[in-house]
């Protein structure tokens, strides 16, 4: 009937209306893409009323999908970091030395970065959902059957294993939070998300060693996550709903393009090459200090008090500094993102480079506490690791709002790659072999004056504290030349931004027109 022609032809241009913004006014904040979308708006004919989304307004079911993406989060980094806090018990058990303890680490990343850009591609394409679950119910499945291993290599297998289930959940899962929220929202749910990276890698040292202490096995510290990752595998595929790609800021009718091209516009991309490079950076130290920090300290603990210190104890409070430093830090740095950022658009990057460059004399000044004062050793670490997490939640805002939707799970896996290849996939096993490579050259080789000093120095416990200490002084550099990275980043943040909202909206737009042609073309024709 014509009628309904027409009817049905009136729906759908009142439909398309809905999601556009009429004369856009310029955004001059550094994290909001568009006033619209994710906020909620009024069209008032000649221009857009905006009404800035708070918690308020948050619907219950974008909250129970925060809280499945954080849970998972959570469990993801407590798998990760249980075997750090349990490290020492399962090289006595393998007979293994610090470079195939470090190996168990670096083949775990190895696998989650080579899968991570395959997982985006995936993600930009296909159910987020189902990759997700099959992903997750992969790390629960293959961490419980490693933990049966009395083998070496089938143990680093398994582990490896496990990184192929991580990448398919850490690459997908900003992308969601993306398609839910915009502006100043998305950047408090960002930090939410990024929260279970501190707190879970700091639960996974005190769970994986409490646990080890109870059941007085190291295994059985392996046995925690999986029972929680199927509780998260049964919340994901039930519980969580996908939004539509761009649901947020209106352009859910953008197309995906060919993998080749969302790689060569990526590259092109000078913003999101240059925080990558010193995401690459945060990586590279946060992956040493989280493999190497609990026995480090242990061993500085030892030489101090002249004897043997409670492991579990010093895993615990390692754990404890870190989630309480993680907190701090990711409120703080969100904190000074949402607040600078109004009033200097480049706050962003400079945020995160001066994180880097304070942290290094930090961390340094911990690793000479370690063997003469307890209390400094641990603050210097506590205020190291906060200078450090200032970057989390920020470098993950920054590659959303510098890349458009249908490209950022694509985005996602190229940082990891990068981020992990030449970042942690690589440092905890580096760190493992210079240390060995300098204890070797100071074996008996350091001695004083003092007969006890070098009834000290000689000893056996004092060179592996020392190798390990002038090992982890590479982590200060790099975080120095990561510093530089972010401030370069700078110099390119405002104009590649406005190129998103620019793409954004002139899609918008030639939508629109193609709507109202099909539009008029059918009123012709009833005509």
């Amino acid at each position: 009937m014509p009628s309904e022609k027409i009817e049905r032809s009136s729906n759908l241009m009142l439909k398309q209306f809905k999601t556009m913004d009429v004369d856009i006014p310029q955004n001059h904040s550094q994290a909001e893409l568009l006033h619209s979308g994710g906020d909620n708006t009024r069209n008032t004919g000649e221009s857009v009323e905006v009404e800035v989304k708070t918690f308020r307004d948050v619907t219950t079911r974008e909250w129970i999908a925060i809280f499945i993406l954080c849970f998972v989060n959570l469990i993801n980094y407590m798998d990760r970091f249980t075997i750090a806090g349990i490290l020492d018990q399962i090289q006595t058990y393998f007979n293994i030395q610090n470079d195939k303890g470090g190996l168990l680490q670096t083949v775990f990343v190895i696998t989650y970065m080579i899968f991570a850009p395959i997982f985006g591609y995936l993600g930009d394409r296909y159910s987020r959902k189902l990759i997700m679950t099959a992903g997750v119910f992969l790390w629960s499945l293959t961490t419980l059957a490693g933990s049966f291993m009395t083998n070496y290599w089938w143990f680093l297998l398994f582990r490896g294993l496990v990184g192929i289930g991580e990448a398919s959940y850490s690459t997908i899962a900003p992308t969601i939070i993306s398609d839910l929220f915009s502006g100043d929202m998305r950047s408090k749910m960002l930090a939410l998300f990024y929260f279970a990276i501190p707190v879970g890698s700091g639960l996974g040292y005190i769970v994986g060693s409490e646990t080890a202490k109870l059941m007085n096995s190291w295994a059985w510290a392996l046995r925690v996550t999986p029972v929680l990752g199927i509780v998260a595998v049964l919340l994901v595929y039930f519980v969580l709903k996908d939004p539509v790609r761009g649901e947020s800021e209106g352009s859910g009718h953008l197309e995906a393009t060919t993998f080749k091209e969302d790689i060569k516009d990526i590259v092109r991309n000078r913003s999101f090459m240059f925080s990558t490079a010193g995401f690459t950076c945060v990586a590279f130290v946060a992956g040493a200090l989280a493999w190497w920090g609990p026995k480090f300290i242990q061993m500085g603990l030892e030489l101090q008090q002249g004897g043997p210190v409670d492991k579990d104890s010093n895993s615990f409070i390692f754990g404890g500094i870190t989630i309480a430093a993680g907190v701090v830090g990711l409120t703080m740095g969100g904190y000074l993102s949402q607040n600078l950022r109004v009033v200097y658009q480049k706050a962003d990057p400079l945020i995160c480079g001066v994180g880097l460059v304070v942290s290094a004399p930090l961390l340094l000044g911990c690793t000479y506490a370690a063997t003469s004062n307890t209390a400094l050793c641990y603050v210097l670490l506590f205020l190291g690791q906060v200078t450090l997490n200032l970057n989390w939640a920020i470098v993950g805002d920054i590659l959303l709002y510098v890349v458009i939707p249908t490209r950022r799970s694509a985005a996602e896996g190229f940082q990891l790659l990068f981020s992990h290849a030449l970042g942690d996939a690589g440092s905890p096993y580096l760190i493992g072999v210079l240390a060995d490579a300098f204890n070797i050259s100071m074996s008996g080789s350091s001695t004083l004056s003092s007969s006890n000093t070098t009834i000290l120095r000689s000893s056996s416990n004092y060179n592996d504290f020392k190798s390990l200490q002038y090992a982890l002084f590479s982590t200060c550099f790099v975080e120095v030349l990561g510093g530089f990275f972010f401030l370069i980043t700078a110099f390119y943040i405002v104009e590649d931004k406005r190129k998103v909202e620019k793409a954004i909206h002139a899609d918008q737009h030639t939508h629109q027109n193609e709507v109202m042609d099909y539009i008029e073309t059918t009123t012709n024709q009833i005509d």
